[in-house]
């Protein structure tokens, strides 16, 4: 029993730091993350600048969502 309360803590602790409230900025990571691997992968030249430029849309896009008033 004690096992699996560790291993559940644990799946939690994770789930909260890596998705925490915004789990569409988690998703929209891992979705770039994906594609400029892809990229470079297929050695396309753009791939380099995916990343850096992605994330940083993905941050933009965060920050205007949290300063909206609800």
């Amino acid at each position: 029993m004690t096992a699996v309360r560790i291993l559940s803590a644990f799946g939690r602790f994770w789930w909260d730091f890596i998705v925490g409230e915004t789990p569409e900025l988690a998703i929209g990571v891992a979705l770039v993350v994906v594609a400029a691997w892809g990229l470079a992968a297929a050695k396309v030249p753009i791939g380099a600048a995916l990343l850096p430029a992605a994330l940083l849309l993905l941050l933009t896009a965060s920050l205007w969502r949290g300063r909206r008033p609800r």
